[in-house]
């Protein structure tokens, strides 16, 4: 693998310095320009050249879990390698939740954490904790470096595997004393990897009878996923969905791939999906999977998910085919170039063969589907209503800006009610579902865009456990704006007790001063924002609602953080519950959609 070109200025050739100063000067040819992380003990020699690097940012984070969700939030936006560091023992630990994270939605991220001297390693030393074996399952690749010489070629191969391929982490564990010996530096030119060579050129065979099940299918759908935003493969997704006219949803992590204003797009489909995207998917008799991993959030109850439908999976990585649902058409590749390659054959077929695929009647049907049963919500007659929030931050900010969101209720109704017309204007915790991730995500979004508007959509569940990167962000000048969507509870949780436990609210109270709370409010989040250095609003009623977003939206000098105070029982529909058939999607509590005859 050729790794030319890569280096801002090469190094003199055989140049001697110390491990740290090898791995900082690694950072630098890698074309690290960000790092996010906290000193300790055995990483401490790194970070007194790193403190001399004139290429590099450290943005000091308050805790390690934070500094690898801002990694992944900077790796969303950017499409390059986050770069997160931690010390040692708990610090290495304290980043296993991003990792394991970065892991599921595969973001491209590098994890440096020290590791006690060599010869201590594996006698329970002074803050050792095996990392590289606690996190193999849940990174792309891991190393333990204990010889100061192979830093440069550790760190270009582990930037090589996490951006290539289905990007995801890898971590690089260094000994203190690799990091204090002397070494000389030399920046690989070329890598040897020999058994890793990740397929992106897609099997011609394969591509021409995927091509030819999409001619003679009658109800085809492109089910988008993630992939498809990691490829970059937005635009050559617009062409092959214009010239062939076959509806498409986007999963989750999908939000974007596809402009929501385009009419063919169905909406989200899955356990919280729109009922014209779940529905398609189950009445469909051909699936084009493009980046997507048929997970059981998008399936229910697997035996039951689009019975009548053929499969074309598309995916860069193999595991992933055939893995949950059998491919009647695998295909190993790159989206960008699947698709591609799918344009060029549905083109030769019609050219050649004079075959094209005549989908007519199943689009007007999905429209007439996706008009009756519009994502909609109830407006109470008292209290402020949470998907009202999210809609007039969207309608008030607009595309251009990039939202990010915890886990939970307000996940699900800010992918609904955000108008997603670009790739990489949503970041979500989709696989593992970690609360805690949206902020620190968020600020490692405006790091990446220091000149968009970064909006924090969060709950006030998820934003107590990583709010102390408020403090980062007043310090650093990273200006995101936090929306607390505060019912004051577990509001995911509360809808299942209340759905599927007889309303017993176990354990879901917050007592954040949410609707019908009263004024108790623990923590005060207005004078939580405050006391770290943010602006404070608060707004319980519509009638500020928008005089409050904008006003957050005039300051772009510090981070804002809003107390939305919503009404408490507040609920995501559509729902299919977990582990039943996507054919029992609700779209409210006890009411399902009523289908006439002629239409299904």
């Amino acid at each position: 693998m050729d790794m030319t070109g890569t280096a801002p200025e090469q190094a003199t050739a055989l140049e001697t310095m110390t491990g740290a100063q090898s791995l900082v000067r690694s950072l630098e040819h890698a074309g690290v320009d960000v790092i996010f992380g906290i000193p300790g003990g055995a990483i401490l020699p790194a970070y007194d050249p790193l403190f001399d690097s004139e290429a590099i940012r450290h943005i000091l984070v308050r805790h390690e879990q934070g500094a690898g969700h801002a990694a992944q939030g900077y790796a969303m936006v950017t499409g390059k390698v986050g770069v997160c560091m931690a010390t040692s023992g708990p610090g290495a630990t304290n980043l296993v939740t991003a990792l394991a994270d970065a892991h599921m939605d595969s973001v491209p991220i590098v994890a440096i954490t020290g590791q006690v001297p060599s010869g201590a390693i594996g006698t329970d030393a002074f803050q050792e904790a095996d990392i590289r074996g606690i996190t193999m399952p849940i990174t792309k690749h891991s190393y333990l470096v204990t010889d100061p010489d192979e830093i440069p070629r550790t760190i270009a191969e582990a930037f090589h595997i996490a951006l290539t391929g289905r990007p995801g982490p890898v971590l690089v564990d260094i000994s203190k004393d690799a990091l204090q010996n002397a070494t000389t530096f030399s920046w690989p030119n070329e890598l040897a990897l020999p058994g890793y060579r990740p397929t992106t050129r897609p099997h011609g065979k394969q591509v021409r009878e995927a091509a030819r099940l999409m001619v003679a299918a009658k109800r085809p759908v492109l089910y988008v996923g993630g992939g498809v935003i990691k490829a970059e493969a937005a635009a050559e997704l617009a062409v092959l969905a214009d010239l062939t006219q076959i509806p498409v949803v986007t999963t989750l992590m999908a939000r974007g791939a596809f402009p929501d204003s385009h009419e063919l797009h169905l909406g989200m489909p899955g356990m919280h999906g729109s009922v014209a995207a779940v529905t398609a998917l189950q009445k469909s008799d051909l699936l084009i999977s493009l980046g997507a991993r048929f997970d059981d959030r998008v399936t229910g109850l697997l035996s039951t998910f689009a019975p009548e439908a053929k499969i074309i999976h598309a995916d860069i990585d193999p595991a992933e085919i055939s893995k949950n649902r059998t491919a009647d058409v695998p295909i190993v590749g790159d989206c960008k170039e699947v698709i591609s390659d799918l344009v060029v054959m549905l083109r030769k077929i019609a050219e050649e063969d004079g075959l094209v695929g005549d989908y007519t009647a199943w689009k007007q049907q999905m429209l007439g589907v996706k008009a009756k049963f519009p994502v909609g919500y109830d407006r109470p007659e008292k209290g402020l209503s949470p998907q009202r929030v999210i809609e007039r931050i969207s309608e008030l900010t607009g595309p251009e800006a990039t939202y990010v969101a915890g886990v939970g209720q307000h996940q699900m109704w800010a992918a609904h009610f955000i108008d997603f017309e670009r790739p990489r204007q949503w970041l979500n915790s989709g696989g593992a579902g970690t609360m805690g991730y949206c902020v620190p995500a968020a600020m490692g979004a405006q790091v990446g865009e220091p000149d968009n508007v970064i909006w924090a959509i969060d709950g006030d569940g998820c934003f107590q456990m990583t709010n102390q990167e408020l403090a980062t962000c007043a310090i650093e000048g990273i200006p995101v704006k936090v929306a607390v969507i505060n019912n004051s509870s577990l509001g995911m949780v509360r809808q299942w007790q209340t759905l599927f436990y007889e309303g017993r609210y176990s354990n879901t109270d917050l007592n954040t001063g949410g609707e019908d709370i009263g004024a108790r409010r623990i923590p005060d989040f207005v004078k939580l924002a405050e006391a770290y250095g943010c602006i404070g609003l608060r707004c319980d009623d519509e009638a500020d609602l928008d005089e409050t977003i904008q006003k957050a939206l005039s300051i772009n000098d510090a981070p804002v953080v809003i107390d939305f105070v919503v009404e408490r029982d507040a609920m995501v529909w559509p729902m299919v519950a977990a582990g039943t058939s996507n054919d029992d999607i609700k779209i409210a509590r006890d009411l399902a959609p009523s289908w006439e005859d002629d239409e299904l």
